[in-house]
């Protein structure tokens, strides 16, 4: 027999599923420890699981005829590892895996295709090679789909037997890890481990038709109750305020200043001797710096937006401005229009792009300036107006406004792919990455050292219109920039300290920039935990609003810890992601080894987590304040 024949016989035989499902198991391992166990021990029963999930798939496949056979195999090996790669890529973008829900999101995958560089490992290419292989076989007629042959008594028996193993094997292991990955918990690595990746998506499907039954609160009043409960919870916690500065900017001029990709790890640092950004670092040095605000969700720029206009957690990335925008919330236009301001709304692209002509139209505010409603569109850098250009033409808006105003204004300029491509005047760069140059990271050092110039000119053209004194300016950055593990991100962490731990990435991670100019407020430091919900109610408080439901708290006041919407918890000292972290040393805590009063506080701060999320997420997709 030649080598050919004997390849033909193998794969037309039931041990090319066999060779099939081992090469599956390994591209499932792969990527298990690319993503969820990328510097942990893979769980003993997240492998089991796999193993009984493709012994399940393997045993029916075994039982049809030869071409089918052929066939089903290869078509199940195409599904399975298309469904890995896809989850490898997008955990790498958002530190997230996908989910049918955000099918609503497909019209914006332009903006994952920017990060391509990013996202894209050469290991990556495992997860077709075995396919490529055969493509090779079949195109050089090495394989032939052979006949139906015949089935002997012992293979009827055989296959018979296969079916009973298959169907006892999927009873008894598959739906209960199905059941695991059903909708228990926000936090996907958690029903990935439970559930393994496969069970997971299976789960995840009979989610998407069964998400409004799986909510806490189905009508207003319960959900009401609970919300109330927690608010006075917080209050007898954490209700005595640190600086008694309530209404201090009452009738005063309100811009809120999002910045895109703008992480905390690039304030007040050098890069060759430059600051990375120095108008920044004025800003934040002369005014009031929170040096622990957080984004709220592993993260799109929609997500920080929503959060910040309606102080609760949004949905999957960008799910809350493309599915949910017709839903009615005590949002931040909202309660400055009862006050009489002037509300306002800008951004450098176009109403389409995640769905912002309609969210904003929707909204209670008396200007919306997207890119079509700005006279001067010269310069565009990756797609949306410049930074530069857009803060021009804002402040002489601004100035036509009446008085008092709050005026919401997101730039983008550092936006992925950080290539600045549009950007007429590379001299405004003024830092030199060194051997960073020309990577992903240095692109990104770049972009975001230039959207530090535009700062600067915002600054300075507020001053020269008689703007900038009388007016707070809230600025904060959006969500990450960089990948968790970004290899260069992780070197120039380094530099400043070695000690550096998985907790500190992880941190590194979700903080952003964030600063408040307050007039009349002297420079001050915050250490404390904050985030994007906590916007909203500190707005109220410091305007002297009416504020009638957030889920966040007043950045000024004492509450020492926030969450994301995958069931993470910061505090001042330890971080919670499925175990409690000291924050200081990285090492996971000894629950038993506790004072009993550090156990209250962790048990208090992650029931209250689960309120929280309970809560958002029924107003969400129960639209319960309508």
């Amino acid at each position: 027999m030649t080598k050919k024949e004997a390849i033909n016989q193998v794969i037309n035989s039931i041990i090319f599923v066999i060779i099939v499902g081992i090469l599956v198991f390994l591209k499932t391992i792969l990527f298990y420890h690319s993503t969820i166990a990328i510097n942990e021990a893979l769980e003993l029963s997240t492998i089991l699981g796999t193993v009984s999930f493709l012994v399940v798939i393997g045993c029916f496949l075994a039982i049809l005829p030869n071409r089918t056979r052929m066939i089903g195999t290869i078509i199940m090996d195409v599904i399975i590892s298309t469904l890995l790669f896809g989850n490898h890529v997008y955990y790498i973008y958002s530190n997230s895996v996908l989910s049918v829900a955000q099918i609503s999101n497909l019209q914006y995958g332009g903006e994952i295709m920017k990060t391509l560089p990013m996202v894209i490992q050469l290991k990556q290419i495992l997860y077709f090679l075995d396919i490529l292989v055969l493509i090779g076989f079949f195109l050089g007629k090495v394989v032939k789909l052979e006949k139906k042959e015949k089935s002997t008594k012992k293979q009827i028996i055989a296959k018979g037997i296969s079916v009973v193993i298959g169907i006892l094997i999927f009873c008894l292991v598959g739906i209960s890890y199905v059941e695991k990955g059903k909708l228990k918990s926000y936090n996907k690595d958690l029903q990935i481990r439970e559930a393994t990746i496969l069970g997971y998506h299976i789960s995840d499907i009979q989610n998407a038709f069964t998400m409004k039954q799986q909510t806490k609160y189905k009508n207003c009043e319960d959900m009401m109750q609970d919300y109330n409960q927690l608010k006075e919870s917080y209050e007898a916690r954490y209700g005595q305020e640190m600086y008694h500065i309530k209404g201090i900017l009452q009738g005063k001029k309100v811009i809120i200043l999002q910045l895109e990709s703008v992480q905390e790890f690039v304030l007040h640092k050098e890069i060759n001797g430059k600051q990375i950004t120095p108008n920044l670092n004025q800003f934040l040095q002369e005014n009031v710096e929170f040096t622990n605000m957080h984004m709220q969700s592993y993260s799109t720029t929609a997500d920080s937006e929503h959060s910040t206009i309606t102080s609760i957690y949004p949905m999957e990335n960008g799910m809350s401005f493309s599915r949910y925008y017709t839903n009615t919330y005590d949002d931040l236009f909202k309660i400055f229009n009862q006050k009489n301001y002037h509300t306002s709304y800008m951004h450098g692209n176009y109403p389409y792009f995640w769905n912002r002509g309609n969210v904003y139209g929707r909204l209670n505010l008396d200007e919306l300036v997207l890119k079509e409603q700005f006279d001067d569109l010269s310069e565009n850098i990756n797609g949306d107006l410049s930074d530069e250009l857009l803060y021009q033409q804002a402040v002489i808006k601004w100035k036509q406004y009446d008085n008092p105003f709050m005026s919401y204004i997101v730039a983008a300029s550092s936006h992925t792919p950080y290539t600045l491509e549009g950007l007429q005047d590379r001299s405004k760069i003024s830092i030199d990455v060194g051997k960073y140059k020309d990577t992903y990271f240095g692109n990104y050092l770049e972009a975001v050292n230039y959207a530090d110039y535009a700062f600067g000119v915002l600054i300075k053209e507020l001053k020269e219109n008689q703007l900038y004194e009388d007016t707070a300016i809230l600025v904060f950055g959006d969500h990450n920039g960089l990948n968790m593990y970004n290899e260069e991100l992780i070197d120039f962490l380094k530099a400043t300290n070695e000690s550096l731990t998985d907790v500190d990435l992880k941190l590194n991670y979700t903080k952003v920039a964030c600063g408040f100019k307050i007039p009349g407020m002297k420079p001050l430091q915050i250490e404390k935990p904050v985030n994007k919900l906590d916007i909203k109610p500190t707005l109220a408080y410091l305007c002297d609003l009416e504020d009638s439901f957030s889920l966040g708290t007043n950045m000024f006041a004492n509450k020492n810890f926030v969450c994301l919407n995958n069931e993470r918890i910061i505090t001042n000292c330890y971080y919670y992601d499925e175990n409690w972290y000291e924050i200081q040393t990285g090492e996971m805590l000894n629950w038993e080894e506790l004072e009993p009063d550090t156990k209250e506080l962790l048990n208090n701060n992650y029931q209250s987590m689960k309120i929280e999320l309970d809560i958002s997420n029924s107003v969400s997709i129960n639209n319960l304040l309508k």
